[in-house]
């Protein structure tokens, strides 16, 4: 598959004819990975939903300053607690022609939630949607839904129409493999369209001038390639091939920085990097009885066994944050108390594994991407030799990260790397009703390891619908305090944001990550 990717990535780079500037208003943007698809309801990959949001686009949207701002919808307003009227932005149109109203947004939002989308927990409380006009819509609510724009801004709205005439009402899941017709066409209302297609070499979308609103950026097209490789997209930039890569290798930042026409775009980022431990009856790839990883001393065995502060200096070149939460300091949530890691101490690891039952160690498999987050399989590598120091052995898988979010969701690891940004949300509840509700209805979709705790459960449920935010950030401490002493996740760091541009060319950096280029010029 890594050959096939190199391969099909050569292949579009010499199709682009890379050679020699862009044109004023062309951009040609390279990243580690590709997108699943042309669906943004059949994913929850944040780097392909947020790609997608140059072709659809929400309700409410996230501008530049990460401040929810109106989108499809004018104004919103509460009628009751548990209904909420959204009055929407006439005069829009699809990218085929059609006109955008009430329908399609009833039509989205409800596949967005239905039973089988991936991604019906960013919208949990939502129950039904009525159209009360052509232009007016009613969300009905199970309670009080404090964060509901916040879960508004990553669902995208799609031509009702479109959907029924194409058989595609019912939602897939791109991480599971699943395809139909809108992973491979596309109809939004943004400001780009999906011009062409080739999964894993090449995307091109062509400016929509038909837009409602009023450009900010100066493109006419934008042409995506993926380029796994880190020295080979460093070199596309270098040699004025492409004009902006994400992200940017921090080993190569010097470089970069040197080069004459380029410059490396660095802050602080909020995507927390993460390990989750099985908690299954069985290990995937194990050498004992059960599963020594539902025992949260053994959870903590390998969480003190990981030198963060080495994998921060050496490999992370002093630019990520050791984290002891799930969630970034900037994150409503975060506790600086729980933030303090568990002491790197081997002895006390190989202390606690005996204790457990586990003297001599055991044997799983860990799978880590190797195109989804910074030096992601170099961070994995240094872990599976300071487990080795303590008697685990962790058989290492890295992949890309389309088969290895696949794996992840269908229980086929003992231990998986993830990067969260609370996205949506922008909220530690992204991660409390995501990843530490036990899975339940919309609640724990990405809870694949199985952990469970009937007191965060309830909290969970209780932070839902609590509208005193003093309450709520109260409520989300105690219950990643209770997860924290199960450990049960292993939290790593938060990664620096890197991004390198060609002087030429202008972009906002925001601190979740996720580049949005209609805010972006080329000169």
């Amino acid at each position: 598959m890594k050959k096939f990717l190199l391969a099909a990535t050569a292949a579009a780079l010499v199709q682009l004819g890379l050679m020699g500037n862009a044109s004023a208003a062309e951009l040609r943007y390279a990243a580690a990975g590709d997108i699943y698809g042309l669906d943004p309801h059949s994913m929850t990959d944040s780097f392909s939903i947020n790609f997608l949001q140059h072709v659809y686009e929400p309700l409410v949207r996230y501008n530049k300053e990460l401040k929810i701002e109106p989108a499809l919808a004018l104004s919103w307003e509460v009628i009751k607690p548990d209904v909420i009227r959204y009055k929407l932005r006439q005069g829009v149109k699809f990218q085929d022609g059609a006109d955008f109203g009430a329908d399609d947004v009833v039509v989205s939002l409800m596949r967005a939630t239905a039973e089988k989308s991936p991604i019906k927990g960013n919208l949990p409380a939502l129950k039904s949607v009525e159209k009360i006009d052509d232009y007016t819509v009613d969300l009905h609510l199970s309670g009080p839904t404090p964060l509901l724009n916040n879960y508004l801004t990553n669902i995208a709205i799609f031509d009702a129409g479109w959907l029924e005439k194409n058989n595609a009402v019912a939602p897939v899941d791109a991480q599971l493999g699943e395809e139909g017709y809108t992973t491979t066409h596309a109809n939004g209302t943004g400001p780009f369209k999906v011009e062409s297609r080739r999964p894993d070499a090449q995307t091109v979308l062509v400016v929509n001038e038909g837009w409602w609103d009023k450009p900010e950026h100066n493109l006419t097209k934008i042409t995506f390639t993926p380029i796994t490789s880190d020295a080979t997209r460093v070199a596309a930039l270098l040699s004025g091939e492409v004009d902006i890569i994400t992200p940017s290798p921090l080993q190569d930042a010097k470089r970069i920085a040197s080069n004459p026409g380029t410059k490396v775009l660095e802050s602080p980022g909020l995507r927390s990097i993460m390990m989750n431990f099985n908690m299954r009856d069985k290990l995937v790839d194990g050498n004992v009885e059960g599963n020594p990883f539902k025992d949260a001393r053994v959870r903590k065995a390998v969480y003190q066994a990981i030198n963060m502060d080495l994998v921060r200096d050496k490999i992370m070149r002093g630019k990520s944050r050791n984290a002891g939460m799930q969630i970034a300091p900037e994150v409503p949530g975060f506790d600086a108390k729980l933030n303090e890691r568990f002491p790197y101490d081997t002895a006390a690891s190989k202390a606690l594994l005996a204790e457990a039952g586990y003297p001599d160690g055991f044997q799983f498999n860990m799978n880590c991407p190797n195109d989804a987050y910074v030096n992601d399989e170099e961070v994995c590598q240094a872990m599976t030799a300071m487990l080795a120091q303590v008697g685990l052995k962790a058989k290492l898988v890295t992949e890309a990260r389309t088969l290895h979010f696949k794996k992840a969701q269908e229980g086929q690891t003992d231990m998986f790397m993830i990067g969260w940004a609370t996205l949506p949300m922008l909220d530690g509840f992204s991660v409390l009703s995501a990843m530490l509700h036990s899975p339940e209805e919309k609640l724990g979709t990405w809870n694949p390891g199985g952990y469970k705790n009937a007191k965060v459960d309830e909290l969970v449920k209780k932070i839902d619908v609590e509208l005193d935010e003093t309450k709520r950030r109260a409520m989300m401490v105690e219950a990643f305090g209770i997860t924290e002493q199960e450990v049960a996740w292993l939290p790593l760091h938060q990664q620096p944001l890197s991004w390198a541009v060609r002087d030429n060319v202008e972009v906002v950096q925001t601190a979740d990550d996720l580049l949005r280029l209609w805010y972006a010029k080329v000169k």
